[in-house]
């Protein structure tokens, strides 16, 4: 199957790339001066030349509290023009099949945990994100007008918890949690510091999952595309506090340092799981613990050449 992948060079597009699987397709992976997603006209074109069977839209711009609050128009404008264009030039050149991955940002700050894919639209977002999450929820709901509207189209939404692990963005301007904690605590170790911050109280609960797991479910929901559902998480099925994962980073690395709390810092939500009901249904979950996860992620982290180390720190 001829099969386009977008955002091919981020981290959950290497691991898709990186994949077993990725072998048994044709996987066409553009990078961005070959295939700029926020030109409508450039992308319809492009997919109307290639014909694919299948898009896995995994492209857009990414980061963590930090980012997202400095820069709230790029982040909706920039994931907004990339989910349009991208699923419009689909529907325009006749693709069958196309798997958009959203984001778990997509559901309501008060919604109730673990998190039904039905509880999407159904209150106000949470403010440190909003404008990442509008992008993500326009792109699911046009997939479903596009479904609703011509049976022939199946255009379906994967909603991954939070992700981290090989491939990703360790420097703090634009990181997720995991990776910045692993720099931080990284960063203590080698040069001695007997203690590490922490945003907030650290009670706040978060799901993660390994970025090569979320990758061997996306290329199950490829083989199984019949069996998917219209809108689906893809999740762990539990969540740890903040102040776990910090314990957790460092007991993978050794640092045997002490934590402390800025209270003046935004957390974001106080919890954030989604619920694996329709996952299990469909038949896949995930299979690394987390110290593996974090211990291999720390690996490709101390393996990055010096420069480019240097530079994420």
């Amino acid at each position: 199957m001829k099969i386009v992948l977008t955002g091919g060079n981020g981290m959950v597009g290497r691991n898709i790339r990186d994949h077993a699987m990725a072998g048994q397709h044709e996987l066409i992976a553009p990078r961005s001066r070959e295939l700029d997603l926020t030109d409508g006209p450039a992308t319809e074109a492009y997919i109307a030349r290639i014909k694919p069977d299948m898009i896995i839209h995994a492209a857009g711009r990414v980061g963590g509290i930090q980012a997202n609050m400095a820069h709230p128009v790029e982040f909706l404008v920039e994931n907004l023009d990339m989910g349009r264009n991208i699923v419009m030039a689909a529907r325009t050149a006749g693709t069958a099949r196309l798997i958009n991955i959203g984001s778990s940002c997509m559901y309501p700050r008060a919604a109730p945990n673990p998190l039904e894919e039905s509880a999407v639209l159904t209150g106000e977002l949470e403010p440190t994100n909003e404008g990442y999450a509008l992008a993500k929820v326009m792109t699911a709901r046009l997939c479903d007008y596009v479904r609703q509207s011509n049976p022939g189209l199946a255009y379906k939404t994967l909603i991954p918890c939070n992700i981290f692990g090989i491939h990703d963005k360790f420097d703090p301007a634009v990181s997720h949690l995991l990776p910045a904690i692993i720099r931080k605590v990284d960063e203590a170790a080698r040069t001695g510091a007997g203690s590490v911050e922490i945003w907030g109280s650290g009670e706040a609960r978060r799901e993660f999952m390994y970025a090569s797991d979320l990758a061997d479910g996306i290329w199950t929901a490829v083989e199984r595309f019949e069996d998917l559902p219209g809108m689906m998480n893809m999740g762990v099925g539990h969540d740890h506090s903040i102040n776990d994962y910090y314990a957790a980073v460092a007991r993978v690395i050794g640092w045997q340092g002490s934590f402390t709390h800025d209270l003046s810092k935004p957390v974001g939500m106080k919890q954030k799981l989604v619920s694996v009901a329709a996952q299990r249904r469909f038949g896949w979950l995930p299979s690394t613990s987390l110290d593996e996860a974090i211990a291999q992620t720390y690996a490709h982290f101390r393996a990055l050449p010096a420069a480019a180390q240097e530079k994420q720190q």
